[in-house]
């Protein structure tokens, strides 16, 4: 890829909505490590209430559930638990996000990891013509319609989501 630079390269998120026929919008900014998602937001000049993070759970050991949420709630796990019908859920360490994911912090979404996972959108996405989520690497974001991120991902919408939390 001689010529590229990294920020204009490919991501498996860009990549898979690219084979699906998604449309998207890419955005790239500086970044070499994990940063909140306000900084993100700022940086690219769009409104926090349109961006959403990624957020990898455990139930049972090795049974990992995928919840995508808006930058300023946080996930109640019970609520989440009750959307993929398990009896509780905790999140998984940071250290171990890449492993199970492929993704580095910062840089998870849930299109394009390793492996699939039942993948839940909080339903207050729903009202909204349009969301943005990482790219699948840091300095990356990806802004689409909230039902073409349900297809793609093959989610599906509950209310996971409370006020508070950190971006």
């Amino acid at each position: 890829m001689a010529g590229k630079k990294e920020r204009d390269v490919k991501t498996n998120a860009m990549r898979l909505l690219d084979a699906l026929h998604v449309p998207y919008r890419h955005y790239a900014y500086e970044c070499t490590e994990f940063v909140d998602a306000r900084h993100t937001a700022a940086a690219l000049g769009l409104p926090p209430e349109r961006m959403y993070k990624t957020l990898v759970t455990e139930g049972a050991p090795r049974q990992y559930y995928v919840f995508v949420i808006p930058i300023d709630s946080e996930l109640s796990l019970k609520k989440a638990a009750r959307a993929v019908g398990t009896k509780s859920l905790s999140m998984i360490p940071v250290k171990d996000i890449t492993a199970v994911t492929g993704y580095v912090r910062g840089g998870c979404t849930a299109l394009g990891m390793k492996k699939k996972y039942p993948t839940v959108i909080d339903s207050g996405a729903e009202a909204l013509p349009e969301i943005v989520v990482s790219g699948g690497r840091l300095g990356c974001q990806i802004e689409l319609a909230p039902v073409d991120l349900l297809q793609a991902a093959d989610a599906s919408f509950a209310d996971v989501a409370e006020p508070g939390g950190r971006p």
